[in-house]
């Protein structure tokens, strides 16, 4: 080894020494915060001082399997500092109408924390098996509980839409099962596979239960999102309410419309850009929505004025608008059809929510604009 080699290995054993301590407590180096707002060691957010619920269930951590599963999820969690940040952040944002629909459904508030874990509030979350959105339902699922999902919407993506579905789902699996970590296990895995499990282990306690690994831990994760957010400096996180996202403010607009309307032309109308719409209304899918009455959220304060506008705009779109639909023949595929009305592929394909790879069949209708 080099003298040029070996102080720079000096240098780094040096920094590293100085540097360790506060990464196995997981204390930042102080800089000009105040003292109070250096986080807690990793083992003083396992010290669980107070008799933990959940939905009303005691958890008993006199049980050592118990408190090592909590241990666990909790020193996941709280080592995951960004994700937590943002679990605060979107919940100023959306737990204060989620919590509003679980009190009309006379549910625990504590119900709040699932979309958090299930999908940390996105509405575009999605997963290998095919949930979608806020609670992240399955199509199956979602339409047996009154969800519109289709190639123009997907209400799993609609926060309010989702969160009354969620709720009469928890409700038939808290009657089927009888307590709320049943129903919340069989939310995760499947009413199916958890009566099978309670048949064959003669058993209908939650913490007696040998279930799937990711069942298993599930409600220990909720667990661990409720007492962090409940009390967010204990564990190191101190936030303002500024910090905060505000809460989701919006107007609702509502028209009809006889033909389907680019979405464009709602933005137009709104005098809004065609993004804001869209993440206002995370459900519209593709470029269109379909014809008839129809509901749009905008943001707070902007719906003034949108009737008068849009009784007008619509009158000259119908006259003005170069609309049509083409019937697929044998033999026809979408490059041949879109140079036909010299328009882009791209377009054909954003017109009739379609990929490259789409298939079209003899007597589809293509929406030509």
């Amino acid at each position: 080894m080099t003298f040029k080699t070996s102080c720079i290995a000096g240098f780094i054993l040096i920094l590293g020494a100085a540097v360790f301590p506060f990464l196995c407590s997981g204390t930042e180096p102080l800089r000009s915060q105040p003292v109070q707002q250096a986080f807690p060691s990793l083992m003083e957010s396992i010290q669980f001082k107070t008799n933990i619920q959940y939905c009303n269930v005691n958890i008993p951590l006199e049980h050592q399997d118990i408190k090592e599963r909590l241990e666990k999820e909790m020193l996941l969690a709280v080592w995951d500092r960004p994700q937590v940040i943002l679990w605060m952040k979107r919940a100023g944002k959306y737990f204060p109408h989620v919590e509003d629909i679980l009190h009309h459904h006379g549910l625990p508030l504590d119900l709040k924390y699932v979309p958090l874990i299930e999908s940390a509030l996105r509405p575009h979350a999605g997963s290998a098996k095919g949930a979608v959105g806020y609670w992240q339902f399955l199509k199956s699922t979602g339409k047996r509980h009154g969800l519109r999902i289709d190639s123009q919407v997907d209400e799993r993506r609609n926060i309010f839409k989702s969160t009354h579905a969620a709720c009469d789902y928890i409700k038939a699996l808290k009657t089927q099962f009888g307590s709320y970590l049943l129903a919340l296990s069989a939310y995760n895995m499947g009413e199916y596979g958890l009566k099978g499990e309670i048949e064959l282990q003669k058993s209908n306690d939650f913490f007696s239960l040998y279930l799937p690994l990711e069942t298993q831990r599930y409600i220990f994760k909720l667990i661990c999102a409720k007492l962090i957010l409940e009390n967010p400096a204990s564990y190191g996180f101190f936030l303002e309410k500024s910090d905060l996202y505000p809460v989701f403010a919006f107007d609702r607009v509502t028209f009809t419309s006889g033909a389907e309307l680019p979405i464009s032309f709602i933005a137009q109308v709104a005098g809004l850009p065609f993004k804001t719409i869209k993440d206002y209304n995370p459900e519209l899918r593709g470029y269109y929505l379909g014809k008839g009455k129809r509901h749009i959220l905008v943001p707070k304060g902007t719906a003034k004025g949108f009737n008068d506008r849009f009784s007008a705009y619509y009158k000259h779109w119908k006259k003005t608008a170069n609309t049509k639909f083409h019937t697929v023949k044998r033999g026809e595929n979408l490059t041949g059809i879109a140079k036909a009305y010299q328009i882009s592929l791209f377009s054909l394909l954003k017109s009739n929510n379609l990929s490259v790879n789409g298939k079209i069949y003899p007597g589809d209708r293509l929406l030509i604009e």
